[in-house]
């Protein structure tokens, strides 16, 4: 049982990691994929309610799957957007990715590839990684519109059977370290941190929280 001190700098976090844009009608929604099925029902279901009319599944096996699955995480997603209702031929998969760079960068070839150019997408991410995709986007496509989004779930209902509550923080962890360093390499744009926030990082980093960091 983590103690009330702790969740409450994880929820710090977690808040911070939101960008909370509002939904507008785009041209594509682009699904990064990840370990969390939950984001590729997010994404079918966005397409299902008609806010774009492209659906396309980006990722391979990342370090968070690679050992978990044998079938690409796409694949994964597309497979349950079908289910779900959403007709095949509004899908586009990009299954090679292993990072959120290449999440962009291979989308874009994509596009390319089907004779496509939206200029306003819908990126559909685990929640606390809305604001990582969000400056790894802009800096890889600047020019394009987009609104961030992801399973609209609380912190304290995130964890799951397949998602540990501890495994969230340690990758939180990880992830804001990232918004701090990445600009400086070239991969993400650069984003405001808070120092209330790079506070509490620095006290889950003293707690343990540290699987996840560079």
């Amino acid at each position: 049982m983590l103690s009330t001190n702790t969740l409450a700098l994880a929820q710090k976090l977690w808040d911070y990691h939101h960008v909370n844009h509002r939904l507008q009608k785009s041209d594509c929604i682009l699904v990064l994929g990840s370990h969390d099925l939950r984001v590729a029902e997010r994404g079918a279901e966005l397409y299902l309610q008609g806010w774009a009319p492209i659906l396309i599944f980006s990722g391979g096996l990342g370090r968070l799957t690679q050992d978990l699955w044998k079938d690409a995480e796409a694949d994964k997603f597309a497979a349950i957007s079908l289910e779900m209702g959403v007709p095949k031929e509004a899908i586009y998969i990009e299954n090679k990715s292993t990072n959120t760079g290449e999440n962009i960068l291979f989308t874009q070839q994509l596009l390319v590839t089907h004779g496509l150019n939206p200029q306003t997408f819908i990126v559909v991410q685990k929640p606390y990684m809305e604001r990582r995709s969000f400056a790894t986007f802009k800096k890889h496509w600047p020019d394009k519109q987009l609104i961030v989004t992801s399973p609209q779930i609380p912190f304290e209902q995130y964890p799951n059977a397949e998602i540990a509550l501890e495994e969230v923080i340690h990758i939180m962890v990880g992830d804001l370290q990232r918004v701090k360093v990445y600009p400086e390499k070239g991969f993400q744009i650069y984003q405001e941190i808070p120092s209330d926030v790079w506070d509490a990082y620095e006290q889950l980093v003293a707690l343990g929280y540290t699987s996840h960091l560079i």
